[in-house]
Parts: structure tokens; sequence; C-alpha cells
């Protein structure tokens, strides 16, 4: 039986975003590839292998630089983490460090917000 491409493309024009997805991960299963780790075409195309790209789902927050408020920062640092509060100093003083790894998004975004307000530089990878 010879592979009709042209059938096989139709029938992807016709699949949802969550079956492109499906359809994806098990070609990646069945072949043992990655299409996240492809480079994205020039000109575009890769349709079926952007779908298959998912969102970041964890994050880490990270403590940039005390600031001026490095009592307040001590403070929210030891909120967020549960540390006592030598731990917590050792971690401002260590900046850049790691306050929070492999949190949900709203979690990592409450969290860089009260640091901020607190008065660290802080960011979400």
């Amino acid at each position: 039986m010879a592979f009709d491409k042209d059938a096989f493309l139709t029938a992807l024009d016709s699949m949802s975003v969550m079956e492109l997805n499906d359809l994806v991960k098990a070609i990646e299963e069945k072949f043992g590839v990655s299409a996240a780790s492809m480079a994205a075409p020039a000109a575009g195309g890769g349709g079926a292998a952007a779908a298959a790209v998912e969102e970041k789902t964890e994050f880490n927050v990270v403590l940039l630089e005390a600031g001026a408020n490095k009592v307040g920062v001590i403070k929210a640092v030891r909120e967020l983490t549960g540390l006592g509060l030598k731990e917590a100093k050792d971690m401002v003083d260590g900046a850049p460090k790691n306050v929070k790894e492999g949190i949900a998004k709203a979690d990592a975004e409450a969290a860089v917000k009260k640091l901020v307000e607190a008065g660290a530089k802080a960011e979400m990878k």
C-alpha cells in the first residue's frame, strides 16, 4: 500500500489542536524523537510541531539582589520559604539565589510580587 500524502495532509487540516498534540506525542514515542528540540523552520510551516509545544508549568523564583530594604526582604523570604532567620538572611546575602523552585505560575508571580514590594529585585524563570 502506497502512502497518500495528500490524504494525510487533509486529515491533519481537519484535526483539532488537542488531536494534533496527541498525534505529535504518539510520533515522539514511536520514533524516539522530540518536536520541541527541533529548530523552528525559517519559512513558517511546522504547524503540528508548533501546536505540540506546551506552555511551561513550573517556575523558579530568583532573588537577584536585596535592594535597600534588606530587613523587609529577609522577612518576605522567611514568609515564602518557612526558613529561620539565619537561613533567610544567608539566602538574601548570597543573592542571586533561587527562593522557590518548581512552583506554579500564579504562585511564582505572587512570590516575585511579594519580594519586589519588600524592596528586592526578583524574577521568575
